[in-house]
């Protein structure tokens, strides 16, 4: 059901509209400008309000002595659950060299070692040192720096209200700035919104993570893929009552030895998994959740009290620790899980095309078929760098020359959730341990929310996003009755090798729908 017609303030023309100003983002522009086409680049927020500029650990790339693209692939296909494409996991891990040269010829400096190569470091679930970094702890800053200097055109406080379409495809963006709403024409639309973590009323994720590339695509027909994984980042720096975007202690530091104990003082990974505490981020998670539960406590610690020179290793970290009263070279550091990082997303091929002509996804928001279940730790630079690359060539590529006409404009019915009730709901029933009971409260204390939202704002465009993507999540984990990589369901604590596929819903008539067949297994619901 849709309004009548808007009034349009404002008209422009592009090639291609990029939406979002990160890693994937930049780097799709960037490709594009670079086959002469015309990029406008919207993002809603400022500069630097993106995932990317938070990102502590670095980039999984192969390192050219002593690793392989088989075993980067071994790796992430056994982090993924049984989810990951393998063929979309190949292609991309195998161009993360070239993807890397690339941002390095851009100016982005790495960190080196005493023989003057680029330092790589080992995060969970990877099996050698991989992990390039920048500024100890501040790749993702670096990352944001680098394309950013590039001199791209953006326009920040802009956010994407819809993506027009007719029959033949995606014809223009309608968007929303300072001036009013405006209409972009374009052939092409670009999806780099980022995570969703604002679902939870604790996350890692800056606050514009709010889910709007997976409505914007929902509303223009395309699928979306495994919103049930969502990554829960193990060690994020816990404070009683704490809300927000929580700052995270990266895995790199349990790579360089540091260790995860319980109040007790005892291992809280031990017998868990053969990487201990590097195992994979839904092992270790899983493991201090049911820690956790078992001790009715709210958190565990990180004790890296024994590593030398971790202030000049890690000075974002020991700089946001001082911020809370602490010193992670004589305190114990008290961390819990906290959502990080959505493995599902738009469903893409690996030049990031989706199934309407003309719409292209790439980064978080993007469910390639790399992450499966559960994402592999510092794949995530890598695979914006890399998709953003290809599904900005393939955009102005395949829909060049394509001509393009908007005529009437209209505004979708927008159902919103308040977000305090939103979070609330999906941080009691949708974290780190579900259940069939506590998943159906939850739809059903949405729907009993849920309001029409007559007037168009940013506000209440973040919050009409986050509620049809919590109804998407929260559908998926019901459907799901296993555990299976970041899913971990408390009454069915099994994974069911029936349910090894993929659940895409879309949004038909205004209600989601499962294109794909009803799981069934050892597990029936």
């Amino acid at each position: 059901m849709t309004t009548p017609p808007v009034t349009v303030v404002w008209e422009d023309h592009a090639d291609l509209v990029v939406v979002g100003g990160g890693v994937a983002g930049l780097t799709a522009a960037r490709a594009a400008s670079r086959r002469g086409a015309r990029v406008l680049t919207v993002s809603k927020g400022g500069p630097t309000d993106t995932a990317t500029q938070y990102a502590q650990g670095g980039i999984a790339v192969v390192a050219p002595v002593g690793d392989s693209v088989d075993s980067h692939v071994e790796d992430t296909l056994a982090a993924g659950g049984g989810l990951c494409d393998a063929d979309a996991v190949r292609s991309i891990v195998a161009a993360g060299p070239d993807a890397v040269a690339a941002l390095r010829d851009l100016g982005a400096v790495f960190d080196t070692a005493g023989d003057g190569d680029i330092a790589r470091t080992r995060e969970g679930g990877h099996s050698t040192r991989r992990i390039i970094h920048a500024g100890g702890d501040a790749t993702g800053a670096e990352v944001q720096r680098a394309l950013g200097a590039a001199g791209l055109p953006v326009l920040f406080g802009t956010a994407a209200v819809r993506i027009l379409t007719d029959d033949r495809g995606v014809t223009g963006l309608l968007v929303l700035d300072e001036r009013g709403l405006g209409v972009v024409h374009t052939p092409a639309v670009l999806l780099a919104t980022g995570g969703l973590g604002q679902l939870y009323a604790c996350s890692t994720n800056p606050p514009g993570a709010t889910a709007d590339g997976i409505a914007l695509a929902l509303g223009a027909g395309a699928g979306v893929a495994d919103l049930e994984f969502v990554q829960f980042h193990p060690t994020v720096l816990f404070a009683a009552g704490g809300t927000g975007r929580r700052p995270l202690i990266s895995e790199a530091v349990r790579g360089e030895g540091a260790r995860l104990v319980d109040s007790r003082g005892r291992s809280v990974t031990e017998g868990r998994h053969p990487l201990g505490d590097l195992a994979p981020r839904d092992v270790v998670s899983r493991a201090i959740a049911d820690r956790l539960t078992a001790l009715d406590e709210d958190h565990v610690y990180l004790d890296a009290r024994h590593l030398d020179g971790f202030a000049a290793r890690f000075p974002t970290i020991t700089a946001m620790c001082a911020e809370a009263g602490l010193d992670p070279a004589h305190d114990l550091l008290p961390v819990a899980p906290a959502a990080h990082y959505s493995c599902g997303g738009v469903v893409t091929d690996v030049h990031g095309r989706t199934r309407v002509p003309g719409l292209y996804a790439a980064g978080e928001v993007a469910r390639t078929g790399l992450h499966g279940a559960n994402r592999l730790a510092s794949n995530s630079l890598l695979e914006g760098l890399v998709l953003g690359e290809r599904a900005g060539l393939a955009a102005v590529t395949e829909r060049a020359g394509t001509r393009v006409e908007t005529r009437d404009v209209t505004m979708p019915s927008l159902t919103a959730v308040p977000r305090e009730v939103l979070q609330r709901t999906m941080t009691r029933h949708a974290l780190v341990v579900r259940d069939a009971a506590g998943l159906t409260a939850g739809l059903t204390d949405l729907a009993a929310a849920g309001r029409a939202t007559p007037h168009v704002d940013g506000p209440r465009l973040e919050d009409a996003a986050l509620t049809v993507t919590a109804r998407a999540l929260l559908l998926a984990a019901q459907r799901r009755t296993e555990s299976r990589g970041c899913h971990t369901r408390s009454d069915h604590r099994d994974t069911d090798p029936a349910q090894a596929r993929s659940l895409e819903l879309r949004l038909e008539d205004g209600d989601l729908t499962f294109t794909t067949p009803e799981l069934t297994g050892a597990n029936p619901t």
